[in-house]
């Protein structure tokens, strides 16, 4: 199971490599862009990925952080997170509607 049929499967409308900074090129992975909520796989997490070392790991933050300052939140997943518990995704989005438009 991965992060998409957890999405379809829960009804959620989503976009993949959703470009949100309208100067830098950067993406999602998949993104909910009418309500701000951002998915990222990070990959590599042991077999020393872009993500893990130090200077992508760097920009990501760069990019978490723009994102965040620009109103989105960003929910981050590793694979084996996604093996244990895929279902955490529609969780969290889920808790984030709550809180957001309850």
């Amino acid at each position: 199971m991965d992060i998409e049929y957890v999405l379809k499967s829960n009804g959620i409308k989503y976009t993949t490599e959703y470009r949100f900074h309208p100067v830098r090129r950067w993406r999602f992975d998949y993104a909910l862009p009418e309500y701000k909520i951002a998915i990222e796989y990070e990959g590599g997490t042991y077999s020393g990925g872009r993500h893990t070392r130090g200077k992508g790991y760097a920009k990501d933050c760069e990019k978490y952080n723009r994102a965040q300052s620009m109103g989105w939140v960003v929910l981050r997943y590793t694979a084996d997170m996604i093996k244990v518990d895929p279902e955490a995704v529609f969780r969290d989005i889920s808790e984030i509607f709550s809180r957001r438009y309850e």
